[in-house]
């Protein structure tokens, strides 16, 4: 992984000790749990950095499938970002470039997360071995973060101030091209709405019945209505979560259902949710049913960060691309023909990479000059940003063309392309994490930016005051 031109003092420190941790990302693709489930995800987490040296903090903020490792003594205090849980519906046979499910309707890593928390271990070990071997003070700490897939794990531990004391947050996610992450995300919520009717006959006495179903149907019409006048960024997508049973010849006394609200800022997603949440009422007044709504998880917008992203950008440079050889591009050419043109012009696009030619496997890095471009989707590292300087590497662990959320995502997640990719990320986030504890003018500029960005107001907490980790709502789906 290392180049003779451009050798870095923690490359050999982040290879040293990939072994351990390509084999950590091997267990958690092997057993995916979803948001708040991570249990087996979470317990490899927690004995790998308990292997390493770490001091080990269990279930912070309540969370019982978080954990944080700290190591180090004095300095900036360094924080590795990491996730671990994976998505419902996408099981998949590891390697096999047709769908193919290990269990069919079980759960998949078809967003990479057995990676990214794997890297950033990976990034904080090295980083903690090279301030030892140079003596140079400074605290590194890995957050083993659960539920990014909807549950906002880090919006909760940032609201009970577990990155109070953080200088510099660095984090990644796999992609398929290596890019540093300079735009936005969407402000994100999760709320259920409830509808409670009347039980009754469906064909002896309906006139005595209340259809909570009717209810939940024609909240889902009066909202795809409100689709033509909301911005053209904002996004409303839903479950049905209860339809009322499976007896059509009874009144559905209850139904349920759950909408993720998204805007370009944290105002106006809650301007949007209000609105949605009065086609809830208006639904239920029609129905003469109630209407109750609570909200599960919530995420800001993200905050990018110009001087920590020319820093990682410096970095990503001299590292130069993922070293894929022939035969990794021979694996990537069998998953890339499962996929359309417009999946390979997608990746090139929602990354803002200019394409020249076609291409299987990411040999480049995208440079400074990449236009800006937000995510489509939502992340709570948005909330960490608010509160931490924070900066996030897109790399290359996957055939271009592979989407995210995608059972060719899944099937690539264990190969030797995702190994390398994921000891590059890890390499480039080692690298700004020293930059961080040695240059404390890079620290005091981003702090700058962060300051500059959030505003007068500064961050506000999108949950609710009395809103708690959904531990058992979403664990138990």
């Amino acid at each position: 992984m290392t180049g003779p031109a451009n050798e870095h003092a923690i490359w050999p420190l982040v290879e040293a000790a990939a072994p351990r941790l390509v084999d950590l990302s091997h267990r958690v693709w092997a057993t995916p749990e979803t948001c708040y489930a991570e249990r087996q995800s979470v317990a490899a987490h927690a004995e790998e950095l308990r292997a390493q040296g770490f001091e080990v903090t269990e279930a912070p903020a309540g969370i019982p499938t978080a954990v944080i490792g700290e190591a180090g003594h004095g300095g900036p205090v360094i924080a590795f970002l990491g996730e671990f849980d994976a998505l419902a519906g996408l099981s998949q046979q590891a390697d096999l470039p047709e769908q193919r499910p290990v269990i069919d309707g079980a759960n998949g890593h078809g967003c990479g997360h057995n990676l990214l928390g794997s890297a950033s271990m990976l990034a904080a070990v090295a980083l903690r071995d090279w301030l030892e071997q140079t003596g140079t003070p400074g605290t590194v700490r890995y957050y083993g973060c659960p539920a990014e897939e909807g549950g906002a794990g880090k919006t909760f531990m940032v609201r009970d101030g577990l990155f109070s004391d953080v200088d510099i947050a660095i984090t990644w996610h796999p992609h398929c091209m290596p890019v540093v992450l300079r735009g936005s995300s969407l402000a994100n919520t999760r709320v259920d709405f409830t509808f409670e009717g009347r039980a009754a006959h469906a064909a002896g006495a309906p006139h005595l019945g209340r259809s909570a179903l009717d209810a939940m149907e024609l909240m889902n019409v009066g909202v795809n209505y409100l689709r033509e006048h909301m911005p053209d960024s904002a996004r409303l997508h839903y479950a049905i979560i209860d339809g009322g049973g499976i007896s059509p010849n009874v009144v559905q006394a209850r139904a349920k259902v759950r909408y993720v609200v998204r805007s370009d800022t944290v105002p106006e997603m809650m301007s949007l949710l209000d609105r949605v949440g009065k086609v809830a009422q208006g639904a239920a007044l029609m129905t003469e049913t109630q209407v109750t709504q609570e909200v599960l998880a919530a995420v800001s917008n993200l905050l990018p960060n110009d001087p920590l992203c020319a820093a990682m950008q410096a970095n990503l440079d001299a590292l130069g691309p993922v070293p894929f050889d022939a035969a990794d591009r021979d694996y990537a050419a069998r998953f890339q023909a499962t996929m359309s043109p417009e999946d390979i012009a997608d990746s090139y696009r929602s990354l803002g990479v200019t394409q020249a030619e076609p291409k299987v496997l990411a040999d480049f890095v995208a440079g400074a000059e990449t236009p800006v471009r937000d995510l489509g989707g939502s992340t709570d590292v948005a909330d960490v940003s608010w509160v931490v300087p924070t900066v996030q590497l897109m790399d290359a662990t996957a055939a271009i063309g592979t989407q995210l959320h995608s059972w060719q995502m899944t099937a690539q997640g264990k190969s030797a392309p995702a190994a390398k990719g994921m000891i590059h990320a890890a390499q480039v986030m080692a690298m700004t994490g020293m930059d961080a504890v040695l240059d404390p003018d890079l620290r005091a500029r981003a702090w700058a930016d962060l300051r500059a960005r959030g505003g007068a107001e500064g961050y506000v907490c999108p949950l609710t005051p009395d809103a708690e980790p959904p531990v058992r709502a979403m664990a138990a789906e």
